[in-house]
């Protein structure tokens, strides 16, 4: 064990940072491996790292330049005095404007016939692409631009509704708000509506008995373009472009789970579906169930946009499989063929079989989208339990979300 935390985090560097999509694909999605040294840190399988991202360069220039700040002034900030580029690049989220300074507008702005436009996303289910879901290609549907005369009722009539402030934020950074209706703030207002930088947690993708020292990771990395300027995620794109292998420091720490846990009994047979990145945890599982001997057999359902593009780990899958590791391997391509296919489709095609592994104690685990794929992977195994376990409806909610989930704690679910 070790001290290391998000208010001290381990500074280590990223030995190795790759691209695991194929050629041709939309996706950026990348394995990232990080040093652990002499730190003292442990981990097991199913636990998270915690990431300590900084803003991007260009962003902290560009709030700099639209206010007038000047980059060298003393500002004091929750971690002390330093320098108003360093508060704004290290202490705060700057990369996306939240509802508080929003709501701020209307005391900053006032109707002197000032004329404003702007586009307010519409978010569908297709565009959960932008938090790196499968359908990260589909663009948001932008509804059209609405001119007032009148910035103070239009900051009236975005805040007065929970839903339109949300869509109105859904893309917008501080740069955009400010120039959208040119106001100004002190320093010292800015960072009292901003809210302090977090850190990301990700699910570590490697066993440490499998990779000693050393800690792995599978991003999506999260890019877009919205008003002419390149946007993306705040921490994945710090990984992917700002550190790389670059040696500089990333500040790390563990984040330790108490549910999502292999089972103490190496003989149980586990049933994983993880989409997308959510393979990474059982590729760890994996490793460890490996090197953990036992005769519990694994089951992996993984799924994204295409074979060809997207199969990620395919040489370590395939070696597990002709070793006979890997029990069996159920794929969901969605977009190889005409109809789109999802892991939740597949699940109910081996119905039958997951009922059976159900009967016979096995474990059931899930880790990725927590607003779409989630939520069907859970009414797929509802209806597996109707189907295949002749459960009337309540019975078998009754038995998927109180039996397995909460009482045997073998439906387990990292999902985000």
């Amino acid at each position: 064990m070790s001290d290391w935390s998000a208010k001290n985090p381990y500074m280590t560097e990223i030995t190795e940072n790759y691209i695991l999509n194929g050629e041709g694909s939309r996706k950026e999605t990348r394995h990232i491996v990080f040093a652990l040294g002499d730190s003292g840190l442990d981990y097991k399988v199913g636990d998270a790292l915690g990431v300590i991202a900084e803003n991007p360069p260009h962003i902290v220039e560009e709030l700099l330049e639209v206010q007038g700040w000047d980059r060298d002034a003393s500002v004091t900030t929750h971690n002390g005095e330093r320098s108003l580029y360093d508060a704004l690049k290290k202490d705060f989220e700057v990369h996306m404007a939240n509802k508080k300074f929003v709501q701020s507008l209307a005391e900053k702005v006032v109707s002197t016939g000032m004329k404003i436009s702007m586009s307010i996303v519409a978010r569908t289910r297709n565009d959960a692409a932008w938090s790196a879901s499968e359908d990260q290609h589909v663009p948001p549907t932008l509804r059209p631009s609405v001119p007032s005369d009148d910035p103070a009722a239009q900051v009236e009539a975005i805040t007065a509704d929970a839903k339109a402030i949300e869509d109105y934020l859904w893309t917008r950074d501080y740069v955009d708000i400010m120039r959208e209706f040119d106001v100004k703030y002190t320093p010292e207002e800015f960072l009292e509506l901003a809210d302090r930088l977090k850190p990301r947690l990700y699910s570590i993708a490697s066993s440490h008995d499998a990779h000693p020292g050393l800690v792995e990771l599978t991003v999506g990395i999260v890019r877009f373009e919205y008003n002419g300027r390149a946007r993306g995620g705040l921490c994945t794109q710090f990984m992917a472009d700002e550190i790389n292998t670059s040696g500089a420091p990333i500040g790390v720490f563990m984040s330790p789970t108490k549910s999502f846990i292999l089972p103490e009994d190496k003989d149980t047979d586990i049933i994983m579906v993880g989409p997308g990145t959510g393979i990474a945890p059982f590729r760890a599982f994996m490793e460890q169930r490996v090197h953990d001997g036992g005769s519990g057999k694994n089951w992996l359902f993984f799924g994204d946009q295409s074979e060809k593009t997207e199969f990620y780990y395919k040489d370590e899958i395939e070696s597990w499989l002709d070793e006979g590791h890997l029990w069996r391997f159920t794929t969901a391509w969605s977009r190889d063929q005409e109809e789109k296919i999802y892991v939740q489709h597949r699940l109910k095609e081996h119905g039958a079989e997951v009922w059976e592994w159900f009967e016979r104690g096995a474990y059931f685990y899930i880790c990725g989208d927590k607003q779409y794929m989630a939520k069907d992977v859970h009414r797929a195994l509802i209806d597996i339990a109707i189907e295949h376990g002749g459960m009337s409806e309540d019975d078998a909610t009754h038995f998927i979300e109180k039996t397995m989930m909460r009482e045997e704690k073998r439906y387990l679910r990292d999902v985000y």
